[in-house]
């Protein structure tokens, strides 16, 4: 039997109100032990709580019978005085009660095991809690609703299908109508194939959107790299000097650009140098601008800025070109870190490229975390190796369908769930 789970829902620290959720067999009686009796179902009633004559608090009490609360199970809430010595009177009454302190996404994966959520629900609750922009929000809300999960499950039912006809070519094979079933199961499996590469063919969109876009300056020394990022995230970031090579590390900063989140990394100056700390550096910058957007940042004042950069330097999405104060013409975008002009005119222009790589193109879900993309990367060779079964071997075909079958369902966890699970919950917040 599972055991009864307690832990802070609302967030850490002082506040007005916090709030402790309980969850399991126990958890009714639990809540009688301190409130005296249980409320109606999801009805809000003020209660005083006491523990062996010891008064805890004055609390709203919330009561969910199982099986309809959020995990399942039969859950409490406890809504408390934000006050330090108010939360730790109630845990510990709690465990002596014999409730135990919940892991991190416990009550996600018990909403999980019970059939209250799939685990790309569970994963967009995650996502929820730690959206910082309106994209990110957007994005976490469509895929809580159920807009992933829809698509993968309809192709897991189309591949089911698939199998079925798979299955009955073998066993009608020598009846006539084994080529009509092979043929049918053979044009699903290239119609889902086709669907699933273009769902993956996305540029990272989703991925990048969750987790921030990347954006790297890139430049040589003294460009005023640390400057600009400082600029854009409007506060110290980085240490400016007139020195050359002051930066030797990636810092980095979030920024909310356009409702996206942004993930801006000034980086060491990059040219060619014998120096080994230095050299590091510039390594670093090169490594760190892969797999996102890259910003030159020259200054547009020297003769020839490009001057001893390196050769195996990215193409940039965006050059920009710095010290506009002292007088110089150069075709794009010019700016002065100084004075701050041309400053309003790039944040634009990045916003709008932001805006160009993140925005979804259609109405389909974007894919949203690497678990998926492994997922439907393992189900598309499956179906590309059924896809060269020969006709008279339709079990070959049917084999592959249901390794491609099983690999779709390892994202909503409708096969294997014992084994995604702590995979899925590690990052979670103990209160989910």
């Amino acid at each position: 039997m599972a055991s009864t789970i307690f832990a802070l829902a609302s967030a850490p620290g002082r506040a007005g109100v916090a709030v402790v959720r309980m969850s399991g067999p126990d958890a009714g009686q639990m809540a009688t032990a301190l409130a005296g009796s249980l409320p109606p179902p999801r009805q809000a009633v003020l209660r005083r709580l006491q523990h062996r004559g010891a008064e805890i608090d004055h609390a709203l009490l919330l009561w969910f019978a199982a099986p309809h609360s959020f995990t399942g199970e039969d859950v409490a809430e406890f809504h408390i005085h934000g006050g330090r010595a108010v939360r730790e009177a109630l845990f510990a009454a709690l465990a002596k009660l014999g409730a135990r302190p919940a892991e991190p996404g416990e009550f996600s994966r018990r909403a999980v095991e019970n059939g209250k959520l799939d685990l790309t629900r569970a994963e967009a609750i995650a996502d929820l809690v730690d959206a910082e922009t309106p994209a990110q929000l957007r994005q976490a809300l469509r895929q809580h609703d159920g807009v992933l999960a829809d698509l993968y499950e309809g192709w897991r039912a189309q591949l089911i299908v698939a199998l079925g006809r798979a299955e009955a070519a073998i066993d009608f094979s020598d009846d006539g109508v084994g080529d009509a079933e092979f043929a049918a199961a053979h044009g699903a499996a290239q119609e889902i194939s086709q669907q699933i590469q273009e769902h993956m063919d996305d540029a990272g969109r989703g991925e990048s959107l969750r987790e921030g876009l990347r954006l790297t300056i890139l430049g040589p020394p003294n460009a005023g790299k640390s400057s600009l990022i400082n600029a854009l995230a409007r506060r110290d970031v980085a240490i400016v000097a007139d020195t050359p090579g002051t930066t030797r590390d990636v810092v980095e900063a979030r920024l909310d650009l356009g409702g996206y989140l942004l993930q801006v990394a000034d980086t060491a100056g990059v040219r060619q140098t014998a120096d080994a700390i230095e050299a590091e550096g510039v390594r670093r910058a090169l490594s760190h601008a892969a797999g996102g957007m890259t910003l030159l940042l020259l200054d547009g004042s020297l003769p020839d800025p490009r001057t001893g950069l390196p050769a195996d330097l990215p193409e940039p999405d965006l050059i920009v070109w710095n010290k506009a104060d002292l007088g110089f013409v150069r075709e794009g975008i010019s700016i002065s870190l100084k004075t701050g002009a041309g400053l309003s005119m790039l944040q634009s222009m990045l916003q709008q490229r932001v805006q160009q790589k993140l925005e979804n193109r259609g109405d389909s879900p974007l894919l949203t975390r690497p678990r998926h993309r492994h997922a439907l990367n393992e189900a598309l060779a499956h179906l590309q190796h059924g896809l060269k079964a020969p006709q008279g071997q339709p079990e070959l075909l049917a084999e592959d369908l249901r390794l491609a079958m099983r690999a779709i369902g390892r994202i909503t966890g409708r096969v294997d769930v014992e084994e995604l699970l702590d995979f899925v919950f590690r990052d979670f917040c103990i209160g989910k």
